[in-house]
């Protein structure tokens, strides 16, 4: 079973190589595992990609909780959230052939980055099975190279998180009241 994990860490040397040496020392195989900076500088957001069990998945969790670096994990089992990747693929295709690709990487709302003599570098940002299925298409005119981030995932809209169960409000119905503002709509993702 293919799972989301996201964690909290402290931005401090090292927390990367503990994280995985935690995987590897416990034989998890990790899909993908993306860090990067969030709105506080002083923590990061990891996520963590992985085709596991259930109960492996557990241990998963339970495992990165114990890692000192580590302020808070977070399960997107059973919870809307919007996942991206984004890939840059360049592809062997001289004038001949162009206009096809790009009308392919069009359908896909990619975007043409770079035209030379003999290629096409093209960016695309979605789902996996997104950049795989435009991934599969553009194999035939020849991948010259390929590079991608991993997924990075957040939870969609105004949903009470797992950690909100035991709080008060977390079971009350929202009531909207007539003076009360309307808030965004979330677009389809």
């Amino acid at each position: 079973m293919r799972s989301v994990i996201s964690a909290l860490v402290i931005n401090e040397p090292g927390v990367l190589a503990n994280v995985a040496g935690m995987f590897a020392a416990r034989g998890f195989n990790i899909d993908s595992l993306v860090v990067g900076r969030t709105e506080n500088p002083e923590l990061s957001r990891l996520t963590v990609v992985c085709d596991a069990d259930e109960n492996t998945l557990e241990q998963v969790r339970k495992q990165l909780a114990k890692l000192v670096p580590v302020v808070k994990v977070r399960d997107f089992k059973d919870t809307a959230y919007v996942e991206r990747d984004l890939a840059l693929v360049c592809i062997a295709v001289g004038p001949e052939k162009r206009s096809e690709v790009i009308e392919i990487v069009n359908l896909y709302r990619a975007k043409v980055i770079d035209v030379s003599k003999d290629s096409v570098m093209v960016e695309i940002s979605g789902t996996e099975q997104k950049l795989e299925a435009l991934i599969e298409l553009l194999r035939p005119y020849g991948i010259k190279e390929l590079a991608r981030t991993g997924v990075i995932a957040m939870v969609r809209g105004m949903q009470p998180s797992k950690d909100d169960a035991g709080k008060p409000d977390a079971g009350r119905k929202r009531v909207r009241s007539i003076n009360a503002p309307a808030t965004a709509a979330l677009p389809p993702s």
